[in-house]
């Protein structure tokens, strides 16, 4: 039901903004902006988001069902079993949603964002299969979808390729930050959604499994902050795009060798894609265009102008909050926080503090918001219960965590 009042509340203070402006400033021009960016919104979410998506997931829930019939979901499913079955009780130990899972985040991980999408629809399709209220969020649905929200990255590649482009002397100065402030939102989502699920995940599987996570990421960090500033995109571009390429590979040969009809199953997989993306378009139509409306009435301006004058009565150095806008639009668009942490970076320079504090924001979290609406909307969730508090409230802690590290790594 949050999607419900969210939804209301951002056209609902949309249209007050605007007659206020109209009766009170005289301003005709509010309504025309915030029309005007609705319908942008609707063609974009559409045009470049949907349509896009709908190609990216039909090759790759072709390619996953080929990967199914061959095995190599299960053989996943088993390996990562004891450790998820402790976060997903529900869950069966040998079911795909296992898989299908580990697969989204590693494929987040290594910043592969457009197979971490299909991956993670495909997970949240086999979950649903076990709800036994198909319009309520289950438990593990609510348990990945957070996770999910976290964004753990290993290498915040985006960043630090628009940070190149700005000039930035060290563009990739910044990548320890971001992935530390993702890794605390990660480890915060987790604890924050197991309590409200009475889990216990102080137990030894979990934390050694926590314990493993912590080393491969310390590992890597270790490894690429010693190589010069240049070899580091290279490193990632080829990790990442080499590991998709061996899944795409590996799943196909494992269909030949199980003498699985590897085109047919991929044709069959690839329907599923299609149908899929054309189920999702009208709740991404409806969440962007709300976000859009609440934008171009100027009222997420207002809300920073806000902060900042509460801000300027505290006794601490508040030098953070011109790179607040990225923090607070984050939860609710990728693009629209993208674009922020460009204008920041060209008024305040990319290797101020303010340009490195963006893009430890942007780095830091995923889009709730967004997520939810697609996930959820994907398998017809009408009641996602707690899951949009639970993530929301893990990106506040992503938030702190970001400007602690913002302090710690630049002022």
């Amino acid at each position: 039901m949050a999607l419900n009042y969210i939804f209301v509340f951002f056209f609902v203070i949309a249209f007050i903004i605007a007659l206020v402006k109209f009766i009170f400033l005289g301003d005709t021009l509010t309504f025309k902006l915030v029309v005007e960016g609705m319908l942008d919104m609707a063609e974009v979410a559409v045009m470049d988001i949907a349509l896009p998506l709908a190609g990216v997931m039909t090759f790759f829930l072709g390619i996953l069902n080929v990967g199914e019939k061959a095995g190599a979901i299960n053989v996943l499913a088993r390996v990562i079993g004891p450790f998820f079955h402790k976060l997903f009780p529900e869950v069966p130990r040998d079911h795909p949603a296992n898989g299908e899972m580990i697969m989204n985040f590693a494929a987040n991980m290594i910043g592969l964002d457009n197979a971490a999408t299909p991956f993670g629809l495909k997970a949240m399709q086999s979950l649903q299969t076990l709800n036994p209220d198909p319009d309520t969020a289950s438990n593990a649905q609510i348990m990945f979808l957070v996770l999910h929200t976290s964004g753990l990255q290993i290498i915040p590649l985006s960043i630090i390729a628009q940070r190149a482009i700005l000039g930035a002397e060290s563009p990739s100065d910044v990548f320890i930050p971001c992935v530390v402030g993702t890794y605390v939102t990660t480890v915060v989502s987790m604890l924050i959604t197991a309590t409200w699920q009475r889990l216990n995940i102080f137990n030894r599987t979990i934390m050694f499994g926590l314990g493993g996570l912590t080393a491969f990421i310390a590992i890597g960090l270790f490894f690429l902050a010693r190589l010069p500033k240049e070899q580091i995109e290279t490193v990632s571009i080829v990790f990442g795009n080499s590991v998709l390429l061996l899944i795409v590979a590996g799943f196909l040969l494992g269909g030949l060798y199980k003498k699985v009809n590897v085109f047919d199953s991929f044709i069959e997989g690839a329907k599923s894609g299609f149908s899929t993306s054309v189920v999702i378009i009208p709740y991404l139509v409806g969440m962007l265009v709300a976000i859009a409306a609440f934008r171009a009435c100027g009222a997420m301006d207002y809300m920073i102008d806000g902060l900042k004058y509460l801000f300027s009565f505290a006794s601490f150095n508040t030098e953070f909050t011109d790179a607040l806008p990225v923090a607070l639009m984050k939860p609710l668009s990728g693009s629209g926080a993208r674009a922020l942490m460009i204008d920041a970076m060209k008024e305040f320079g990319p290797d101020s503090f303010i340009g490195r504090m963006v893009c430890i924001f942007q780095g830091s979290a995923d889009t709730t918001l967004y997520i939810v609406a697609l996930y959820f909307g994907s398998v017809g969730i009408k009641n996602t219960r707690y899951a949009i508090v639970a993530g929301l409230i893990a990106d506040f802690v992503g938030v702190l965590a970001g400007i602690w590290l913002g302090y710690l790594f630049f002022h």
